[in-house]
């Protein structure tokens, strides 16, 4: 698994091979950032269930301010760790080891506020509404924000927000999600 664009491109992300994790695939990542890439620069980012931390380094290569990594797994918040640290890019970066909702309370207390959030939870989770609610009523976005999802067959209420890009890979499916006004 390797970076695909930016000024890290090329370098390898290490923990693919975490147990309960599913990296987002090259080709779907690159398809993925190309459609966001006009909200990229100088963004503030949460890369929420991390794993790797692949998709919120993929932000800062590509000129993301900050990324806030979350995953509950103790061995996943290492990895990432482990990649931001290889990379060098420690002072764009913060790591957190907690549930995704302890997390999103964490950033409401400490007024933290995004421009992007990655949402690629375990599939069988269909946490993705849910997430959404909390994000919506926290007021955790910044104005014009998007949340990127990728899942498989969840079906996501979108009282909050609303399908500005929608494409399917294979049986996964990536979303960009806005606000609703």
């Amino acid at each position: 698994m390797r970076i695909i664009s930016g000024f890290l491109r090329g370098r390898e992300i290490k923990g693919y091979t975490i147990d309960g994790t599913r990296p987002t695939m090259d080709r779907v990542k690159e398809s993925m950032f190309a459609i966001i890439q006009d909200y990229i620069k100088d963004s503030v980012c949460l890369d929420l269930f991390a794993g790797t931390g692949n998709l919120g380094i993929e932000a800062i290569s590509n000129g993301a301010k900050k990324c806030y990594f979350v995953d509950k797994n103790k061995i996943a918040t290492k990895i990432i760790k482990d990649n931001i640290n290889k990379f060098e890019i420690q002072d764009k970066c913060e790591v957190i080891n907690k549930d995704y909702l302890d997390a999103l309370d964490y950033f409401k207390e400490n007024r933290i506020k995004f421009n992007i959030v990655f949402l690629d939870p375990p599939y069988e989770n269909h946490v993705i509404t849910e997430i959404f609610k909390v994000l919506y009523r926290r007021r955790l976005l910044k104005r014009d924000a998007i949340v990127v999802c990728e899942y498989l067959d969840e079906d996501i209420e979108t009282e909050y927000f609303e399908v500005e890009k929608s494409k399917n890979y294979g049986y996964k499916k990536v979303g960009i999600y806005v606000p609703k006004k």
